[in-house]
């Protein structure tokens, strides 16, 4: 059995949403090859830490349209 080769980081947030949730259900299988069980839990954190990044890029843009509202009252 090969290794899927894992493309690079996902364009947007829903994208890598939706690759994570197959992860989480290829992981919640009992029968997943150990090699392949480190490579997706490998995927799943780089993932996870692009969907913080754009988290947080959003909550800063959120922070500065509000700023903006506030001082326009």
């Amino acid at each position: 059995m090969s290794t899927p080769t894992v493309p690079p980081v996902a364009t947007g947030y829903a994208e890598a949403l939706s690759e994570l949730e197959t992860i989480l259900a290829e992981l919640e299988r009992s029968d997943v090859d150990v090699d392949v069980l480190a490579e997706r839990v490998k995927r799943a954190a780089e993932l996870i830490g692009f969907c913080r990044d754009r988290i947080g890029s959003a909550r800063l843009q959120i922070e500065r349209v509000v700023a903006e509202l506030s001082s326009d009252s």
